[in-house]
């Protein structure tokens, strides 16, 4: 592939990333695609032959892009409460700057289940929890964490973070009520969130 042809499928990638996030897979048209790209439809098809195509390329990248953000949780030289405080700053920080992957995310898993499970169907769940273990055998036992606890932290903890951004609108017109800011509220919620989740493991 040339250089040329590397930047036009980029162009293309970034059009469609923008137009499924917007619209969903449903609601995405090829022809607003190609608009966006500046190119003609034509073209668009030659890169990828369907917007089916198109959108498990665009969902597979957003699932990479995610999982890549928080591989430092499996550094061995943080605490297991520091990697609590590590997921919520970033990833509270990562739906900030991409405030449309929650609701996205959530109805294309209602709506194409399979696609995520073909996703996931990578992760070594196993591999996860040996590797936690490993690295925090002492603190697992004082918090009393066991391997068949380990599915309702990990929902209960993602939830916190992501149920604002699902919420937004909700929020926001409670929030103007209160006269608090979103973005404020965002903020000190990094910081809120962990502490809430590490005291509840205490207990």
């Amino acid at each position: 592939m040339s250089e040329n042809d590397k930047l036009t499928e980029e162009i293309i990638f970034e059009a469609a990333t923008d137009e499924f996030l917007d619209r969903g897979m449903d609601g995405a048209r090829m022809q607003n695609i190609a608009d966006k790209a500046g190119i003609n439809k034509a073209l668009l098809h030659y890169y990828y032959r369907t917007k089916d195509k198109m959108f498990n390329a665009v969902f597979e990248k957003i699932a990479e892009k995610i999982l890549s953000r928080f591989a430092p949780v499996f550094d061995e030289t943080l605490t297991l409460e520091e990697k609590i405080r590590f997921f919520y700053r970033e990833h509270i920080t990562f739906l900030q700057d991409n405030p449309r992957l929650p609701a996205f995310i959530l109805n294309e898993i209602n709506r194409n289940p399979a696609r995520l499970r073909r996703v996931l169907s990578t992760i070594d769940i196993h591999s996860f929890w040996n590797k936690l273990e490993e690295q925090h055998r002492d603190e697992l036992v004082r918090y009393n964490i066991t391997k068949e606890k380990i599915p309702q932290i990990m929902t209960t903890i993602a939830a916190i973070s992501v149920f604002p951004f699902a919420a937004r609108g909700i929020f926001e017109e409670l929030f103007k009520k209160l006269d608090i800011s979103f973005d404020e509220y965002l903020e000190e919620r990094k910081e809120f969130a962990a502490d809430f989740v590490i005291k509840a493991l205490r207990k």
